[in-house]
C-alpha cells in the first residue's frame, strides 16, 4: 500500500487505467479514505481508488509565473 501525505498538501499520485497505462494527477490532495484518494488539479477533480495507485509523494509549490518582457524594439 502507498503512504499518501495528509490531505492538503500538493501531490503527483500515479495510477492505472482500465487500459493498463499509467498517469499521473499532480495537485491538492482533497481526501484519503480506505477505498479512494481525490486531487484537484487542473483537469479538474480526480476520485481515484487506491486499489489502482501504483506511487504518490508530496511534491513543492508550483513555480510563480513568469514575467513577461515586451520583445524589443516594441
Amino acid at each position: 500500500m502507498v503512504r499518501l501525505p495528509e490531505p492538503g498538501a500538493r501531490v503527483v499520485v500515479r495510477y492505472l487505467l482500465p487500459t493498463g497505462q499509467a498517469t499521473d494527477a499532480l495537485g491538492e490532495l482533497l481526501s484519503v479514505d480506505e477505498e479512494t484518494v481525490v486531487v484537484d488539479g487542473k483537469r479538474g477533480v480526480e476520485r481515484i481508488r487506491r486499489v489502482d495507485i501504483v506511487a504518490a509523494k508530496p511534491v513543492p509549490p508550483p513555480p510563480a509565473p513568469r514575467i513577461r518582457r515586451p520583445a524589443p524594439g516594441a
